[in-house]
């Protein structure tokens, strides 16, 4: 393992606790702690944004570029997962199956088409 993906794995992985830490903390009305949650979790994407960066200087690579199509495919990412997460919502907590399920469908279909504007479709 090269030592850049090493360091990435360490630091997503605290990243990734640190976000889910503070979700749960903010989210879970039992734990009574909404604001050091969000800090908590602020920290935690703060760390994985790091992550990114560093391992992107460590391997020589360019800085990640904002053009429209990184933006679209960050507001398409974005949007599947949460239209993903309200049809699973819908079939396992609200009761409503078929709902949830073609809501969750319409959900992965997005998450699927970032495929095709990511990587492009070549022809042979």
């Amino acid at each position: 393992m090269k030592k850049s993906s090493f360091i990435a794995m360490i630091m997503g992985t605290i990243g990734g606790i640190l976000t889910a830490i503070g979700m749960c903390m903010s989210l879970l009305p039992e734990w009574n702690a909404f604001k050091p949650g969000v800090v908590i979790g602020c920290a935690g994407l703060a760390v994985l944004l790091a992550a990114v960066t560093t391992w992107r200087r460590m391997e020589h690579k360019s800085p990640i570029r904002l053009n429209g199509k990184t933006i679209l495919a960050g507001i398409l990412g974005v949007t599947g997962a949460l239209v993903l997460g309200v049809g699973m919502c819908l079939a396992m907590v609200w009761g409503k199956m078929v709902l949830g399920i073609v809501v969750g469908i319409v959900g992965i279909i997005a998450l699927l088409s970032l495929i095709p504007l990511i990587k492009g479709i070549k022809t042979v």
